[in-house]
């Protein structure tokens, strides 16, 4: 029988998730199947999921803390930031981790080549997604980490859990290393979050993705001065590939992924 994994969210129908793994499977020779579910309820469609046979989900928003609360376990990356993107089984136990500081790290640090330690670090949004990379980017190195959010309140929140500045979108002022955008907003078409000169300089990084890698808000920051932008298809493929880890024991290769998904093919 070929071991069954999926991506888990709402939206989940644009998810490149299914095309990533499958490309490792196929490098690496697993066999596994790997699906799109799109839930109104996570308890409800995780449960059916693994009743069925299913050996290990990607989650996506808006239920990485559903999924925090879900599992009957964390590891210590998902202890230490509040929120579950990848499930397995071990033991019989519904075991949760996090690999999306590990795969933002990896693709600001290998793949972009941008110095992290070190670097005043700017984050908007307070989102399950900023959740699970404050703690890796803590450990990288990175300086004067600041989170602002719109609702001020769930900022301060995320600042006073990991020890961190925190504030509004209208508070951050002077110069930043590194800005990344981890708001909803880029979904909805919005680029501009905070002033335009918090971006000049500095390199900009939305942790969502577009096909072309102009999202709004990479669209503005290079409007607006930045010295580099990217969007988050790197981090993606390497928090997967960090997820595939977990499940198989087996690492795959990521460069040509990343650059099969560039080039569309």
């Amino acid at each position: 029988m070929i071991d069954r994994y999926a991506v888990i969210g709402r939206p989940v129908a644009h998810s490149l998730s299914p095309r990533i793994h499958a490309a490792f499977a196929a490098s690496t020779g697993e066999g596994l199947s790997y699906d799109k579910i799109h839930a109104e309820d996570f308890a409800a469609a995780a449960d059916e999921f693994f009743a069925a046979g299913g050996q290990g989900l990607n989650v996506t928003v808006p239920f990485k803390a559903d999924a925090w609360r879900w599992v009957d376990r964390h590891d210590d990356t998902a202890a230490g930031c509040g929120a579950v993107n990848t499930i397995l089984l071990r033991d019989g136990r519904r075991c949760g981790g996090n690999t999306d500081g590990v795969g933002l790290v990896r693709d600001v640090t290998e793949n972009l080549r941008w110095p992290l330690r070190g670097a005043r670090t700017l984050i908007l949004g307070a989102g399950g997604a900023v959740q699970g990379i404050v703690p890796a980017l803590q450990q990288a190195g990175a300086a004067d980490l600041t989170i602002a959010n719109r609702t001020r309140s769930k900022a301060e929140r995320l600042g006073h859990q990991f020890g961190v500045a925190a504030g509004g979108l209208d508070e951050p002022k002077g110069y930043w290393d590194l800005v990344l955008n981890g708001t909803a907003a880029g979904l909805a078409g919005e680029g501009a979050l905070v002033a335009p000169t918090v971006v000049v300089g500095a390199n900009c990084y939305d942790l969502f993705y577009a096909a072309d890698g102009k999202t709004p808000f990479c669209r503005w920051a290079t409007a607006n001065g930045a010295r580099a932008v990217s969007d988050g298809l790197g981090m993606l493929v390497e928090q997967a590939a960090e997820a595939f880890f977990l499940w198989r024991n087996v690492r795959p290769a990521t460069t040509s992924v990343l650059a099969d998904l560039r080039r569309g093919t």
